[in-house]
């Protein structure tokens, strides 16, 4: 097949995408064989591809190609999440665009067209991932609502419910008055605002000198809940408001003094408002001493009537206005700027509300006792580790996790509320019913006499079982999958998710499975711009991922990403990375073409230098392709794929090709042709993992290949020799080859005026002067004791070597540029010398640091000898 002169992707990657699809090659069923497992951190079905999805999915690909061609079964199962609060919001937006409002459907009426809008959406972000090359088995395809998920979620539910795990009660819970639901700590940002900080007077009831207590409060809107005001008993600035009652600033009502050490002294007055159902800590406050609690707010941040002023106006509002009124009122002692953390929704970036709010919660302890062992002792691994002590602070400090949402989108809260009081857990109304019979002792209860909660699960309480339910782990123990793909390989994830996911999966899974439900983890970086700033929609500095694959391909872009993407670091994500990588596409498509275009012609020898190439080049790759392996296991795919770039690059490419290239119009000996395409079938190899489009392109050029054939499921073959001499010396070999290119440069001497090398001293690699003679054009080298006069030298090592020029150079030009190396090597003696005389620096430094040192020493000296022979040969000429 004749390949075309330039590599365009779009010609590529379309087709073998389809090919793969074809012949099942992503698909996975048990067998003999190693299980690779990874599953998707399922995107939002609301989602489409952002940079975010384009990093996290690119490493997960190479991980899942990699393993495929170690001969792993590897399973990449994909799927997404309903994401109740994200696409509840959606529909309801849908539907106020219609002119309808979610208040005016019934419950199925909007899971209709929620339904209808996730059956439209869902699957487009799975569908760009293609784009990209994922290689999902996509016959697996999940979703967190779908039949058999949905049906794990409620089975969990009842589960943890008939363990005394799950409870439900009055809670001070986070309130988002925009998605109107209760949210978890997990799901507040904490942001720093500049506010104001408001001192309030609270007349003390009945003092005939008309005294008052001063209260310091960033939130005057929430003083119609006041119901005490709170002051250390240590403290004496206050000691003279110990029993006494105070009346609430444009309120008017009369409040007790109680004493507690929770109140800081040094924090503005020391005196305390306590707004019991409006902050966690009050509430904590009004349930030790027995206080009432006044929700002043309706659920959308407005005012309820419980507040007696204000009703109606919106939370913020009210505390401009109520500023405006203090101050009216004489009641407003100052107001000064304030800087404090300020929790935010997020879902909906609102700020929400401590609300107190009958909801169910699961109790943690138990979970954490069991999920932190395994991480702390590193049985599950996390990369970078240093995301370990993140893990270890929540869990020590963990809190019960508010499970239920007020919402429809979701999994409904499998509870049934009895006609006379109380209420019974089961995964069904049929179920449910029959509990109900037995609860209430009535047997003529019917279904319709049950009231299911309103409310729906946290969409989390689906997705901390991914890892069990994706292979029916909940609905059928120890069936075939769970067991051959539990426990799962690797998960590649952002650590902002590592409390709201990564924990709470390892939480299920030592509790539904007994083990761990993956062994690594490996932490993303937040992709950024070159500016350094978070890429959003806001900032107009986020690129369309679709758009980058049209311009740079897949594997371009795939590379662009990698080269910016070390583990746990954040990435700056730069146009011009693409480009590299599409530049890397070019060289490897024109590489090949060239060897591809050489006629074999048995008649021509193996050239010597062409022996010691193939030699050095078989080490050289088996040397690369061990570092190569040793840096996944680290997940170091970054470096991994930067090694592979180089040895491509550099050392094939720039070196290896060089030598063996017949003379222009002459074939190449078939022994050369077989090695070199043997090498690029290796190349293709290491890089398939990384860019599987243009490497499945080339393999498949290669040769004829039966259908079905594919790169992807091609072992990793190469041998574990290597040379190390000759790697060693190979390196010698390129440093002269280099400094004699660099000569003809300065001196302006063409390539094909054949030159002489000579070689003062002996010749660390007189076996292979060979390469060194074609790549050099040289006539001949020799070894000499002292080097011509006039000629231009250099050292490699300690080894110097001299091309005598004759008439050749500006010998004026020559002595300036060779003082100007004398100098600075003299500037570099000296530096070293000094830290050499550093008496300090000789007791305390290492053995090898010293010995670095002192053979810096001898190098630059004799380099500098060299020079000044030169420079003194030159000046007599």
């Amino acid at each position: 097949m004749e390949l075309a002169t330039k590599y365009n992707p779009a010609d590529v990657e379309g087709k073998w995408y389809q090919y793969w699809l074809n012949h099942k090659l992503f698909s996975s069923k048990p067998d003999g064989r190693e299980p690779y497992t990874v599953v998707i951190p399922p995107p939002n079905v609301t989602g489409v591809l952002h940079m975010g999805h384009m990093l996290n999915n690119t490493i997960q690909d190479i991980l899942v190609r990699r393993a495929r061609m170690e001969g792993k079964n590897a399973c990449w199962v994909p799927g997404t999440d309903h994401a109740s609060i994200a696409t509840e919001a959606k529909v309801v937006n849908k539907l106020a665009a219609q002119g309808i409002k979610k208040t005016d459907l019934t419950r199925d009426e909007f899971l209709k067209h929620a339904w209808e809008w996730t059956d439209e959406h869902g699957g487009i972000i799975l569908k760009q991932l293609r784009k990209l090359g994922a290689s999902c088995d996509w016959s697996r395809t999940a979703f967190t609502m779908d039949e058999k998920r949905s049906e794990s979620v409620l089975k969990v539910f009842v589960d943890l419910y008939n363990k005394g795990l799950i409870y439900r009660g009055v809670r001070m819970v986070n309130w988002d008055p925009k998605a109107l639901t209760a949210l978890s700590d997990e799901e507040v940002i904490y942001k720093e605002e500049h506010g104001k900080l408001y001192y309030l007077r609270y007349k003390v009831e009945g003092d005939p000198e008309g005294r008052y207590a001063v209260v310091a409060t960033t939130r005057p809107e929430t003083i119609m809940g006041d119901t005490a005001m709170c002051i250390n008993p240590n403290d004496p600035k206050n000691e003279w408001l110990k029993g006494k009652k105070v009346i609430i600033p444009l309120v008017n009502r009369a409040v007790p003094v109680i004493e507690d050490d929770y109140v800081d002294i040094e924090f503005g007055t020391g005196c305390l408002k306590v707004t019991p159902a409006h902050d966690a800590n009050d509430y904590m406050l009004g349930e030790k001493y027995n206080l009432p609690s006044i929700d002043i707010f309706n659920d959308n941040g407005t005012l309820s009537e419980a507040a007696c002023l204000y009703i109606g106006m919106d939370r913020f509002d009210v505390r401009k206005q109520i500023e405006k009124d203090l101050e009216a009122a004489g009641l407003l002692e100052k107001v000064e700027a304030y800087t404090n953390k300020v929790g935010y929704s997020e879902r909906t970036n609102v700020v929400i509300e401590p609300k107190l709010s009958m909801q169910w919660f699961l109790k943690m302890q138990h979970f954490a006792d069991m999920a932190l062992p395994p991480v702390m002792n590193d049985d599950l691994k996390f990369y970078p580790p240093k995301y370990k002590n993140t893990y270890r602070h929540w869990m020590e400090n963990i809190k019960d996790w508010c499970i239920s949402r007020q919402l429809w989108w979701g999994h409904r809260i499998p509870a049934y509320f009895l006609p006379e009081g109380g209420y019974v857990v089961a995964a069904t109304e049929e179920e449910a019913l029959s509990l109900a019979k037995e609860k209430t002792g009535n047997p003529a209860l019917a279904v319709a006499d049950l009231r299911q909660d309103e409310d729906c699960l946290d969409t989390w309480f689906s997705s901390w079982l991914w890892p069990i339910s994706l292979f029916d782990g909940i609905n059928n123990p120890g069936n075939e999958d769970i067991k051959y793909y539990y426990p799962t390989s690797d998960l590649v994830t952002g650590p902002d998710i590592i409390f709201f996911w990564v924990a709470r999966m390892i939480m299920a899974g030592y509790e539904y499975e007994g083990e761990m439900p993956f062994k690594n983890v490996y932490f993303t970086g937040i992709v950024r711009d070159k500016l350094g700033r978070k890429m959003s929609k806001s900032l107009g500095n986020s690129p369309d991922p679709l758009e980058l694959i049209e311009k740079y391909g897949a594997d371009g872009v795939r590379m662009g990403m990698m080269l910016a993407a070390p583990a746990g670091n954040d990435i700056l994500f730069d146009d011009a990375l693409c480009e590299q990588g599409r530049n890397f596409c070019n060289k490897i498509w024109n590489a090949f073409r060239l060897v591809n275009g050489w006629t074999i012609d048995d008649s021509q020898p193996v050239s010597e230098a062409a022996n010691w190439a193939i030699s050095w080049f078989e080490s050289k790759q088996n040397e690369v392709a061990a570092e190569v392996a040793d840096l996944f296991s680290k997940y170091r795919l970054s470096e991994a794929l930067m090694a592979v770039y180089k040895l491509f690059w550099d050392e094939f490419s720039s070196w290896y090709l060089e030598i063996i290239k017949p003379v222009y119009g002459q074939g190449i000996n078939r022994t050369v042709h077989n090695a070199t395409i043997c090498y690029f079938d290796n190349l293709l190899r290491l890089l398939h993992p990384f860019m599987p489009f243009i490497t499945e392109e080339l393999w498949q050029q290669m040769y004829e290949r039966e259908e079905g054939e594919s790169i992807m499921v091609c072992p990793l073959s190469m041998d574990t020799y290597v040379d190390g001499d000759t790697v060693q010396r190979f390196e010698v070999v390129k440093e002269v080859i280099s400094n004699v290119r660099s000569i003809r440069l300065q001196k302006n001497i063409a390539q094909k005026e054949a030159l002489e090398l000579q070689v003062v001293g002996d010749n660390p690699v007189a076996a292979i002067n060979s390469v060194i003679e074609k790549m050099c054009n040289l006539t001949a080298i020799e070894v000499v004791d002292v080097k011509a006069e006039g000629a231009a030298s250099f050292m490699v090592g300690t080894t110097e070597y001299a091309i005598p020029l004759g008439n050749m150079i500006d010998v004026e030009a020559e002595i300036a540029r060779m003082e100007a190396d004398l100098k600075h090597k003299e500037g570099f003696l000296q530096g070293v010398m000094k830290k050499l005389g550093n008496e300090k620096f000789v007791n305390n430094a290492p053995a090898a640091v010293l010995e670095l040192e002192r053979k810096k020493q001898a190098d630059a000296e004799s380099i500098i000898n060299s020079l000044k022979e030169s420079i003194a040969v030159l000046k007599k000429a």
